[in-house]
């Protein structure tokens, strides 16, 4: 058995292929090249005792692990696609040789070569929307619509009628954002060539204790970037809080299936 693997970050064509030399991919590793069909693949040789199945199973239970992976994989990436019109391949795509990454090239070439001129002059924009959190009254204190009724209630009546008056807020915000998330969506596809709706984070992976209402991507023309992000400012302030990210190389416009439904193991 072999005790190395070859890891994949990105494809470009072979005639826009910038050299990797001095680029650093994962686990500290030289990235280099493997061509074949009029298509480059943007590698590095990697140690199946850290990279094979068993132990990416292991790792990728590691949040550090994987954080620290794909900040690696995402560097090769953005590095390349700053040259040339890019495929990212996904976290922790590992083959067992070179030999099987020039199969890759051939058996995918229409593949590559469709969605490499599908994001040609394109980058990635990433826009998320969250609810607003409520101001709460202090505690004890009630709203003017229940200050009459409540003197007369007891402390644990009152308690609840303020406690069903807060989750009324709650669901009130949520509408309203979620209503404005689909308002943003529908105005950002209009001036994206293409776009996607990710599965909301949980507040563990945004960082941020308010519910995410929209997770969008966008395919941007790079000569209308600075009239995209002028669309998500003019969106502000509307009953959701929205985030801009990019632009960046095209993760979410260029999945291909590669043989396998998850990350990790060697192909």
């Amino acid at each position: 058995m072999p005790d190395t693997g070859t890891y994949v970050y990105a494809i470009i064509r072979d005639a826009d292929a910038p050299d990797p030399a001095g680029l650093t991919g994962v686990a500290d590793t030289p990235v280099r090249t493997v061509a074949d069909a009029g298509l480059v693949a943007y590698v590095s040789t990697v140690p199946l005792d850290r990279f094979g199945e068993e132990p990416l199973r292991r790792s990728l239970e590691d949040l550090d692990w994987v954080g620290e992976t794909a900040r690696a994989h995402h560097r090769v990436v953005e590095a390349v696609a700053g040259t040339a019109p890019t495929a990212p391949v996904r976290l922790v795509t590992v083959y067992s040789g070179d030999e099987q990454v020039r199969e890759l090239l051939r058996d995918r070439r229409e593949d590559f070569t469709a969605l490499l001129s599908q994001v040609a002059g394109r980058s990635e924009w990433g826009v998320k929307a969250y609810a607003r959190r409520e101001t709460a009254p202090p505690p004890g204190e009630e709203s003017a619509g229940t200050a009459g009724a409540a003197g007369s209630d007891s402390p644990g009546i009152a308690y609840l009628k303020r406690r069903r008056a807060s989750l009324r807020g709650r669901e009130d915000a949520w509408r309203v954002a979620a209503g404005q998330a689909e308002h943003v969506h529908t105005a950002l596809a209009a001036v994206s060539v293409a776009s996607r709706r990710h599965r909301a984070q949980d507040p563990s992976l945004s960082g941020r204790e308010e519910a995410m209402v929209l997770n969008g991507a966008y395919l941007v023309d790079d000569d209308r970037g600075g009239e995209f992000a002028a669309v998500v400012d003019s969106l502000r302030g509307q009953g959701a809080d929205i985030e801009l990210t990019g632009p960046w190389a095209p993760y979410s416009f260029t999945a291909l299936d590669l043989g396998t439904a998850d990350a990790g193991g060697v192909r």
